[in-house]
């Protein structure tokens, strides 16, 4: 991985918890969008841990880095595995055609990133 990727991942992380603390204080909207995402990734139907994965294979279509940054960290922090969270990104690839391929670089870098140690 690129030193400027994991300066990128580093500065997504950063970035992502100053606009938290930032906005949950002074953002109604902001915290209701909070509070229905942590309603969406509650254990239902589909775990927490399978939800964790649909939502990287939408950032990778998408094509967002903080996205595919987050739900990345989340995912292994539910315990998927390393071939889970590839699988994931590869679901990405196929639904956006060439153009995931470049999403999913960076997707693979945000993995080694937090599973290099």
């Amino acid at each position: 991985m690129k030193n400027t990727d994991q300066e990128k991942i580093s500065d997504i992380i950063r970035s992502r918890k100053q606009a938290n603390t930032y906005f949950k204080k002074r953002s109604g909207v902001f915290r209701a969008f909070t509070d229905m995402e942590q309603s969406t990734y509650r254990d239902g139907a589909l775990s927490k841990k399978q939800k964790e994965l649909i939502a990287l294979g939408i950032s990778i279509v998408i094509n967002c880095e903080s996205c595919m940054e987050w739900h990345i960290s989340q995912a292994i922090a539910d315990g998927n595995s390393e071939e889970q969270i590839i699988e994931a990104i590869e679901v990405g690839i196929e639904m956006s055609g060439g153009p995931g391929t470049v999403s999913a670089r960076f997707a693979m870098n945000v993995l080694e990133y937090y599973t290099r140690f």
